[in-house]
């Protein structure tokens, strides 16, 4: 019997599978994942399936946040992008949550040379720089170089562009890192956080570019986002108010009858 805490968790995460599929975060591809509250050397995620068919606990995996190997070792075909997750945990202990996704709306800036900007108060936490980290240089010449982080390697590359010039092991600079012709990944300090970063992130990502069309039919320079001041005091209303977003975002996927979810709350 998982305690109630956990409980609560898996809930969360099985919800969150649902609304990132329902705002277009995810599709049958994309995944999220969860650190284990009672145990931080482990983080869970669902197994090889679209997330917005996940619905218990059997559709779960525990891994270990060192080497991304199963609890289990008889545990069901996860995702050979486990390490995404693995990594960003063992690197971060302030990490509690990771969304991987190719939303649509993002893939322009991972596909091109323009950078990915905050460009309304809602994407304050993308912060001035969205930085953008390409796999093709961390290759072995032996791999399959098919773009996908399937091993501890790549893994670790990726999570260390959270937080390039600094030393410290809990201080990430970037809250979201495009990944070069894939995608993008970004975290939180819970569930609900990364969930509202990832779904804001493509939510800008559209904005700017109807903003770029728009600006192109004046020919009247660059687009302008938001300054650092306004990245910084963006993001501080906007984590004390995602709630809100979180709520709505729940009903939404509650009523639906595409998803369920048979973990009590």
């Amino acid at each position: 019997m998982a305690s109630k805490g956990l409980q609560n968790v898996l809930h969360q995460l099985v919800k969150a599978n649902h609304i990132l599929h329902y705002h277009g975060a995810v599709d049958g591809f994309g995944h999220i994942s969860v650190r284990h509250p009672e145990r931080p050397n482990v983080y869970v995620m669902c197994g090889y399936m679209p997330p917005a068919l996940v619905q218990s606990e059997d559709d779960l995996i525990e891994y270990y946040v060192n080497g991304s190997d199963p609890v289990d070792k008889n545990a069901k075909n996860g995702y050979s992008e486990r390490f995404i997750h693995g990594e960003l945990f063992n690197k971060y202990p302030s990490i509690q949550c990771v969304v991987h996704s190719h939303a649509e709306a993002v893939l322009p800036y991972v596909s091109s040379t323009v950078p990915l900007k905050p460009m309304f108060h809602m994407g304050g936490f993308l912060g001035t720089t969205v930085p953008v980290w390409d796999i093709a240089p961390v290759y072995d010449e032996d791999y399959q170089q098919d773009m996908l982080v399937n091993n501890a390697k790549l893994g670790n590359s990726l999570a260390s562009s959270f937080a390039p010039t600094t030393t410290k092991s809990d201080d990430l600079e970037h809250n979201v890192v495009l990944m070069k012709r894939h995608g993008y990944t970004t975290w939180g300090k819970d569930i609900p956080t990364a969930v509202y970063r990832a779904i804001y992130t493509l939510i800008n990502a559209g904005l700017q570019t109807k903003a770029a069309m728009l600006q192109a039919t004046l020919h009247d320079g660059p687009l302008e986002g938001l300054s650092e001041r306004h990245c910084r005091d963006c993001q501080k209303m906007n984590e004390a108010t995602q709630d809100k977003s979180w709520r709505l975002w729940s009903r939404e996927v509650e009523v639906n009858p595409i998803y369920r979810n048979d973990i009590p709350a």
